[in-house]
């Protein structure tokens, strides 16, 4: 298997090359961009498995490009964790709602750093033929296209199963409607926010009867999010 290639957008050259070489040392293969134009360039010829992306830019904020990458269909899929020197939780969620997987503040181990990459890369890596997601006796395959709860099969349109599949490898994490639009139904297809409420309520009513509706949670005012506590 080849190495999985990680973007570095960084506009300070020490910490980017010190990333680079950490990246390496795990067995990644590192690309500099030290803003966001070089890194559109390097997006473009070269097609990163993952993009860690600084806040602060000469060009562009690290949002902003986040955020034109998600609404390009060529790159809406890759990962990208923003990293930054912004600590509160404000700053997270506003680079949450750019898109981003995850959030890294400095100053960062490198060792939690590739164990958050290694992570969003098992997230975000398309399922295989095999694959399968769990939580808590909660089980959805991906060949097969069927969700069984404690082993009894769950009935789910195709929809609910694609929203049920998504919340199920991004758990514990809040997406706004739009967000979701994006992520489950495309950006190229128009469809009204509130298309979101009808089929999470299909979704919760589908898992009601196996105990499992209080896992899709409604956070007011910014969105849902999957968590398999069950407790908001």
């Amino acid at each position: 298997m080849s190495e999985q290639r990680i973007l570095v957008v960084e506009d300070d050259e020490g910490i980017r090359r010190m990333v680079v070489f950490n990246l390496e040392r795990a067995g990644f293969e590192g690309i500099e961009a030290g803003d966001c134009q070089a890194a559109r360039v390097a997006v473009a010829d070269q097609r990163p498995d993952l993009i860690l992306l600084d806040w602060m830019l000469p060009d562009q904020s690290g949002p902003e490009f986040a955020r034109s990458l998600r609404r390009d269909e060529l790159t809406r899929d890759i990962p990208i964790i923003m990293l930054t020197a912004r600590s509160l939780e404000d700053d997270k969620v506003r680079g949450f709602d750019s898109g981003v997987d995850d959030y890294i503040t400095k100053p960062f181990a490198s060792r939690e750093m590739i164990a958050r990459i290694n992570a969003v890369l098992r997230r975000t890596m398309p399922g295989g033929a095999d694959d399968e997601v769990s939580a808590n006796g909660l089980v959805l395959n991906v060949a097969s296209h069927r969700v069984l709860a404690n082993g009894s099969p769950v009935e789910l349109g195709p929809t609910e199963f694609r929203m049920l599949k998504f919340f199920m490898t991004h758990q514990d994490r809040v997406y706004s409607r739009a967000q979701l639009l994006d992520h489950i139904w495309g950006g190229g297809v128009y469809v009204e926010e509130r298309t979101v409420d009808v089929h999470i309520l299909r979704l919760r009513k589908a898992l009601a009867g196996h105990g499992y509706d209080k896992f899709v949670q409604t956070v007011r005012g910014a969105g849902y999010r999957f968590s398999a506590t069950g407790s908001s």
